[in-house]
């Protein structure tokens, strides 16, 4: 029987790629410092950080494949775990695999290895030029993946998705969620025409359990097929909920000038990633993925934050229970509290 490791697995996407894994008849051992939020027969849990080698090698130990998702996500804003975690946690769970004899490595990586890109769509063939430290990290992550590949014949797939929407992805987009449905005004930067691409968790760990069936080192980039400008993507979800908000236009230099200065003081959840990417333009294109792994996305932009945000609605009564995962737990709006109410000011 085919057995996998998901490092990361009481996460957010970890969780649902774990149970996409259980469904397809895979047993699955979750690695992680929280327990997950489900029980399966096949399902075993492993709970350690991924800086303590004995307890990596201890989970990697019989595992045909490792899933590999535990990283410092920009929310955390922790610069020295950015480091631990993604690039030194990588090294070990990447050194434990080749010791350890697995067949293929997920590692799920992230967009913003490309910074902000000088064209779009964004390829495989793109060269990466991160502009932030968590895209830098995970970046040192991809490199050592590709070492281990080089020297030991370890068979690695790279995954790169766009931001992750879909049930029960909380974070930032809950306190976009909150503000629509209070019905107060939502800022966009330079217009919002810029082009966003998403991608659904669903169609995610679709794309990750695909690659883990290829032979061969690839780097897949994963997104929606369908996808619009920020502008666009915020107005279905605001006339989905019928509350009235609008959508204000604000300069993005100084808001981003604003942003950073809130944040590295302690005053705001956004990293610099968030005030770096949220007014420009960003999109994969999927053909590689589409051709060698079959990739076909179920879900727009609009209907995956349309999902997310009935979701949203349907559950916020309970999310003060949701566990430690940055994804999937509220988020504390501190200063961005005052920005709907300093936007009624501006014309609509």
């Amino acid at each position: 029987m085919n057995t996998a490791l998901v490092t990361g697995g009481s996460g957010y996407f970890g969780e649902l790629l774990s149970r996409q894994l259980l469904d397809q008849g895979t047993c699955v051992r979750i690695f992680d410092l929280n327990l997950p939020g489900f029980t399966h027969p096949n399902l075993d849990f492993f709970k350690g950080t991924i800086l303590d080698r004995h307890a990596v090698k201890q989970a990697v130990a019989g595992m045909n494949k490792v899933f590999h998702n535990v990283a410092q996500v920009p929310l955390a804003k922790k610069l020295d775990l950015f480091w631990s975690v993604n690039k030194d946690g990588t090294q070990i769970i990447v050194d434990e695999s080749v010791a350890a004899g697995v067949e293929k490595l997920i590692y799920t990586s992230s967009s913003a290895v490309f910074g902000v890109p000088k064209s779009n769509p964004v390829t495989e063939n793109t060269e990466p030029d991160p502009a932030e430290d968590y895209g830098r990290a995970k970046l040192a992550g991809e490199i050592i993946c590709k070492e281990a590949m080089q020297r030991y014949g370890l068979d690695v797939a790279i995954v790169r998705p766009r931001t992750i929407l879909g049930h029960g992805r909380l974070g930032i987009v809950q306190i976009l969620f909150d503000w629509i449905e209070r019905g107060l005004d939502i800022p966009v930067l330079a217009g919002g025409h810029n082009k966003y691409q998403f991608v659904h968790s669903d169609d995610l760990a679709w794309a990750c359990i695909a690659a883990s069936n290829v032979k061969g080192f690839a780097a897949y980039n994963i997104g929606a097929a369908e996808f619009c400008t920020m502008r666009e993507l915020l107005q279905a979800v605001i006339d989905h909920s019928g509350t009235g908000s609008r959508i204000k236009s604000i300069p993005m230099a100084p808001t981003a000038l604003a942003a950073n200065l809130a944040s590295a003081l302690g005053l705001s959840p956004l990293g610099p990633y968030h005030s770096l990417m949220y007014g420009r333009s960003m999109y994969f294109d999927i053909s590689m993925a589409q051709k060698e792994l079959g990739y076909a996305p179920k879900y727009s932009n609009s209907q995956m934050i349309i999902e997310t945000y009935d979701w949203y609605q349907a559950n916020k009564g309970s999310l003060a229970k949701v566990g430690a995962s940055h994804h999937k737990s509220p988020v504390k709006q501190q200063i961005l509290a005052l920005v709907p109410h300093l936007l009624w000011m501006i014309p609509g």
